[in-house]
């Protein structure tokens, strides 16, 4: 019954929040002028920012199944595709808990053997093994994120450097104090000592050797990446996913500057003039202003993406916050959209398959 209430405290409050955020990001928006602009954007290039999103989610199934292949030779693509599109699908409506299914997915499509000790029989990519994959995965892309925005704010500081100084770091260092940092060190402190008690003690207490188990199964997948036969398709992979998030932005950004000024209040008209001067490296500074949005624990990135980039535009470009959510509202939702669909296809592709 605990587990139960907390589960329920935790996702509650994630709805509430995102809930929360959308109001504030949504109050002031003028609904007439916010419908005309979608109905007269270009939805072709729309279309073509799903189309990277699908390519995304096959280059992130291929990347993981690399690191899954040394667990498990036969790791099917299909497995991986399948996995991260339904991942996908639930974290819509439970963050965090799509990536605990996909890796409960893989391992029950991974192989069967038997253990020559105990006879009995056991998956090559078993859920831990296979969750530290999932975590390895993850932590590549918050590197990269990490080293493109460093990248980028190096030759781009005194256009859009002031939005992470005071919008993003500003705001995040603003609500740090002593005793945060003191429940952090706590935090930490716990976790050390909750590991030794588990080495030492292993041995005498079968639960707490069941949890030993575990970790070196999630350890033995989060350091299967040392083990890649061609790490360089690895790292390959991982520029091209990031290459197709620039693209999702840059569609949804093409999409906007095409709104045709005529059926659209003359506010509106002023901005899409505006907005039409921007460019690739535009492009690049909204999509690494949404990534952060990620950060925030709440269902699908509801709020917090439209919130944040709604804000980067108003901030960085001096337009109106309201035209901000209009682009905020294209790129979140098609996006929240193809993974819907994608979910729900591969959903259905695995209630046929027989392998």
């Amino acid at each position: 019954m605990n587990k139960k209430v907390g589960n329920v405290l935790k996702y509650g409050g994630s709805i509430i929040l995102a809930a929360v955020l959308l109001y504030f990001a949504f109050r002031k928006v003028n609904w007439a002028d916010f419908w005309a602009a979608l109905k007269a954007c270009r939805w072709e290039f729309v279309l073509l920012s799903t189309l990277f999103g699908l390519c995304g989610f096959y280059l992130r199934a291929l990347r993981w199944r690399e690191v899954l292949l040394p667990i498990d030779p036969t790791t099917r693509t299909l497995s991986c595709f399948n996995g991260v599109n339904i991942g996908y699908a639930v974290n819509m409506v439970l963050p965090r808990v799509g990536e605990v299914l996909r890796c409960t997915y893989i391992t029950a499509h991974s192989k069967k053997v038997k253990d020559p000790k105990t006879g009995e029989e056991h998956r090559l990519a078993s859920f831990d093994k296979a969750l530290g994959t999932a975590v390895l995965e993850r932590s590549v892309d918050v590197v990269m994120l990490g080293v493109l925005l460093v990248v980028f704010l190096i030759f781009t500081w005194d256009k859009y450097g002031g939005f992470f100084a005071e919008k993003i770091f500003g705001a995040a260092s603003g609500r740090f104090s002593w005793i945060g940092l003191a429940i952090i060190a706590l935090i930490l402190i716990a976790v050390l000592l909750s590991g030794w008690t588990v080495i030492r003690f292993a041995h005498r207490w079968k639960p707490l050797g069941k949890v030993k188990e575990f970790c070196r199964g999630l350890w033995q997948g989060f350091v299967s990446c040392l083990k890649m036969k061609r790490a360089w398709w690895f790292f390959l992979l991982t520029i091209l996913l990031w290459f197709c998030y620039w693209m999702m932005s840059a569609t949804i950004l093409w999409a906007v500057q095409g709104i045709d000024t005529s059926t659209v209040s003359s506010d509106l008209a002023s901005a899409v003039s505006t907005i039409r001067s921007l460019n690739m490296t535009d492009a690049l500074f909204l999509m690494l202003a949404g990534a952060l949005s990620t950060i925030v624990p709440v269902p699908g990135g509801f709020g917090a993406f439209h919130f944040i980039v709604a804000g980067a535009v108003s901030y960085v470009y001096g337009l109106p916050f309201e035209f901000g959510i209009i682009f905020a509202t294209l790129s979140h939702e098609s996006q929240e959209l193809n993974q819907l669909i994608w979910g729900g296809i591969s959903f259905a592709i695995e209630q046929f398959r027989k392998d």
